[in-house]
Formats: structure tokens, sequence, C-alpha cells
């Protein structure tokens, strides 16, 4: 069994510190986020009405996209804003109830539009799908990636019509995997991937995976499986070949179906999981 590679936890190191720096961005936007968010049947909303406090308190939006207030009675919520049903309610409680009413609004439980986050990050559960949220955003609030995280992330789309109320796991009948994302594209900042999600999506983050890297080479031992991962990258993940090493005349060593198989590789071949790279020595 090998320990992970000095490459390994450098990758760790710098993994925490990317998820870190954006989540400061994140935060700071998840207030704006909110703002857009359009209310939705099952979402329950907190309402206060400022010195009357029989009619603060927290109101559930009904199937048919309205709340019932005291006073005024049924109120359309669902498609707007916490700001638009503000407007609304103060509109309403003004027409011969209340002069001049000081009212809030605020989404206490976002129950119509979410995704899941499952897999290695230190909150999996439910993420409020507020404004045009995206992959980083999502995982900042999911708590970030553990240091367990493996090199691909996925995000998983049910098929059209879908009752699941829960999420949808790769494989399952009808979905779709709609973004993958390297976690190395992460770490360098790269968010071409960081696309917008939409209700009922699932990010995967699998725990990390390994292959290893043996024979002449300055490092041997095991790295952290990135996908779509070459010969070439994994020898640099562990310094290169060494002076006696010789890349060209590379193995990989493979099962496949229960047997080891044994493969010529070029420096370009994509490596699988649980791959071993044989680097032999030079033939003089």
């Amino acid at each position: 069994m090998f320990r992970p590679t000095r490459s390994v936890c450098q990758r760790r190191v710098r993994l925490l510190g990317v998820i870190c720096g954006v989540a400061a961005w994140c935060l700071a936007t998840t207030v704006a986020f909110a703002k857009d968010y359009r209310i939705g049947a099952q979402d329950v909303l907190q309402i206060g009405v400022w010195e009357h406090p029989e009619l603060t308190g927290r109101y559930a939006v009904g199937g048919d996209g309205t709340i019932t207030f005291p006073l005024v009675g049924a109120i359309k919520a669902a498609g707007l804003t916490a700001t638009e049903l503000r407007t609304e309610v103060t509109k309403q409680l003004t027409d011969g109830f209340i002069k001049n009413p000081q009212i809030t609004v605020s989404v206490a439980e976002y129950l119509s539009q979410r995704v899941f986050v499952i897999g290695e990050v230190h909150t999996p559960g439910v993420v409020p799908l507020t404004g045009n949220l995206t992959l980083v955003e999502a995982l900042t609030r999911a708590g970030s990636l553990t240091e367990n995280a493996g090199g691909e992330l996925q995000v998983v789309r049910a098929a059209a019509g879908s009752l699941s109320v829960g999420p949808t796991l790769p494989g399952s009948t009808g979905a779709t995997i709609v973004l993958r994302a390297s976690v190395q594209q992460l770490l360098r900042g790269q968010f071409a991937t960081n696309a917008e999600l939409s209700d009922g999506d699932t990010i995967v983050v699998p725990r990390a995976q390994s292959v290893s890297v043996l024979g002449q080479v300055k490092n041997p031992g095991a790295v952290t499986y990135e996908y779509d991962m070459t010969v070439l990258r994994a020898v640099s993940l562990v310094g290169g070949a060494s002076d006696v090493g010789a890349l060209g005349r590379a193995r990989i060593v493979r099962i496949v179906d229960g047997k080891k198989t044994e493969i010529k590789a070029k420096e370009t071949d994509t490596l699988m999981p649980g791959d071993v790279v044989m680097i032999p020595m030079k033939l003089w």
C-alpha cells in the first residue's frame, strides 16, 4: 500500500485554498441571488408586520401558489420575488386595514426549487436554487469539497417529467450527465465549466480514486486519478521519469474482467482508475 505522494498533499491544499477563495465571493452574492429567487409552491415564507404580532409568522405556499394571509385572504405568491410579494401584501393591507404597514418578507424554507449535493462535500444535502446558481456556488454552500474528493465532478439531471423528490444518481433511468467538471480546472481557476444549474439537478462528488506509477520514476507511488488523465500526466505528478527511465516503453497494468492485463502505452494514452503505470529502465 502506497502513501499519497507529496503532489497529492499539495493538490489537496490547493483545492481547499481555491474553493475557500471563491467562498467569499459566493457568500457575498448569496443575498443578491435570494432577491432574484422566484417563490414556488411548498416554499415557506416569513412575513413580518411591524407592531402587529398577530399577523407576523410563517406562511406556507399552497399547491395553487397562494398563501392565506389574515384580513385579506388568499394572495398569489408563486412566481414573485420576496420584494414583489412584500409590495403586494403592503398594498392589500393598506386597502382599508392598516395605515402605512411596514412589511418584511423572506423565504424561510426553499422547498420548491433546489439542487442536491452528494458525496465528498462537508455538508451534503439540499441547496436552494436561488438566482442563477452555478456549480462553484452550490459547492460553496455545501461546505466545499473534502480532501477525499475525486478528480471529476458530475451534474446529473433527472429525466423530463420525473417525479423523483430526491437526488438523481448516475445510471438512473432516463438520467443524463449534463456536466463533467475537472477538479484540476477548479484548482487553476478555470471556470469555463461553471454552468448554471437547474431545479432538481444533483451534483455528485465521488471519492478520490488513484493510479500508481512505479518503476524508474523520481517519486514512485499513488496519485489521485483525474478525468481524462494521460500516462504523461500521471508520470509528471510523481516528478517525471528518472535519468534511466524509458517513458517510451511504458506499460499499463489494468484489471479487466477480474484478470490482470498488461498494455503497451503511449504518453497520450488515457488511464482508468486503479491502473498501474510501469516505467522500465532504458536499454543500452
